[in-house]
């Protein structure tokens, strides 16, 4: 028991590829990466779990690379859950709690949590996290950690993020069929921000969007705290698949179109593109290519900025995007996407991996580590609240001791 808890792993499930990665836990907190796999997925769509046969098989073959390389054995991991499902919302809620001089415990603490959600989250949705933003106490606001202060009315001010009940039951379904017991469930937006953005960009302001292959994760950070999440469906695949359907070719050549000659920088250049395979070759217009490239990329930026605006932060974000993901990896996608949503944009990739981290510092890595770092939290917080604060970069509080919000959330995952 012990070695297995000096260890973090995170599983990220994607539509085309699955990755994971494991950790070990020094004594001063830092994480040493020891392991990591990635394998072709089946049996999702759009982030989605679609059939229940071909997942645990695939969870199974990269968890074993993991531990072939480690020569440690993954029984436990946290995971991402993805799809266009996922959503926050805003909640406060308010309760009395005793006379004057009444110390604010666990119990309160719970308390307020399930006042402020109640009936605000639909039935068929599960809770992934809470995230605080601030407590009130006797009418002080501004309070982040109200535990052991005094008073008799507590309210509170969060962000509820959820996710459909049943996506989330088939992740869990699929990986305890593949032999993993699921430790807790993160958004891939708001773990692959764990690995690429700082404390500082979220206090002054900043969105991370996840370009994966089938779906476009965005979440927004201000004030140090989430205040969005939110997913786009389309993602690097389709543009893979226009250019299939465009130029009659088959997706293995789409692809390699897209990863070696496509770009963001669109008429740049009237050369033909010019694949060959064995003794056939396969000619194509760049103006074709430029067309179907451009025309998905303004279909998905699009879908970035509506959620931009929904949440509030059009043009408002002061430390700009943080793009990760495979579809981030586009050639000149920067400069394309810096015009579309006016704001500033950069690549980001996992920083500051310790051990066997070369073949893991790059975007599509991005989720996978970020899932690792949430585990390692959370096995690290043994008088935590619960996972919810972790997830979404909260503060470590006491566990709450009643069987409120916090205590069950706790529950379902062990």
């Amino acid at each position: 028991m012990e070695e297995k808890a000096r260890f973090a792993v995170g599983l990220d499930i994607g539509t085309s590829t699955t990755r994971a990665v494991m950790g070990a836990i020094g004594r001063d907190g830092k994480i040493s990466v020891v392991g990591y796999g990635e394998v072709p997925s089946e049996g999702l769509r759009r982030g989605i779990v679609k059939e229940l046969m071909s997942p645990p098989r695939v969870i199974d073959t990269c968890l074993r690379a993991v531990e072939g390389m480690s020569g440690i054995e993954v029984n436990d991991a946290t995971v991402n859950i993805n799809g266009s499902h996922i959503g926050s919302t805003k909640v406060d809620g308010m309760i009395a709690v005793g006379v004057a001089d009444h110390e604010i415990n666990n119990d309160d603490i719970d308390r307020i949590a399930d006042a402020s959600i109640a009936g605000k989250i639909p039935a068929n949705r599960e809770i992934l996290s809470l995230v605080p933003y601030e407590y009130i106490l006797d009418g002080q606001g501004g309070i982040k950690e109200p535990f052991g202060m005094h008073g008799e009315r507590l309210e509170l001010r969060a962000n509820v993020i959820s996710a459909l009940t049943p996506d989330c039951d088939n992740i869990q379904k699929a990986c305890e069929a593949g032999n993993l017991r699921v430790r807790a469930l993160e958004p891939s937006a708001i773990a692959a921000a764990r690995a690429v953005i700082t404390n500082a960009q979220k206090e002054n302001g900043v969105g991370l969007v996840d370009m994966g292959s089938a779906t476009t994760g965005v979440a927004i950070y201000d004030e140090g705290e989430l205040q969005f999440v939110g997913v786009v469906p389309i993602g690097s695949n389709d543009i893979t698949n226009d250019l299939a359907t465009v130029l009659k070719t088959v997706p293995e050549i789409a692809e390699e179109i897209k990863l070696r000659f496509a770009s963001a920088k669109f008429g740049g250049s009237d050369k033909d593109i010019v694949i060959k395979r064995g003794r056939d070759e396969y000619r194509f217009e760049r103006k074709e290519v430029d067309e179907v490239v451009e025309a998905r990329l303004e279909e998905i930026f699009e879908g970035v900025r509506k959620l931009l605006k929904h949440a509030g932060y059009d043009k408002r974000l002061p430390e700009g995007l943080v793009l990760v993901g495979g579809g981030s990896k586009l050639r000149d996608i920067e400069a394309y996407a810096r015009d579309q949503v006016e704001l500033a944009v950069r690549l980001g990739k996992p920083e500051g991996v310790l051990g066997v981290s070369e073949e893991i510092m790059k975007p599509e890595y991005a989720t996978a580590v970020g899932l690792m770092y949430a585990d390692a939290e959370i096995q690290s917080s043994d008088n935590a609240r619960g996972f919810g604060d972790i997830l979404s970069g909260g503060k470590k509080a006491k566990v709450a001791k009643g069987e409120g919000f916090f205590s069950k959330l706790m529950k379902k995952f062990k």
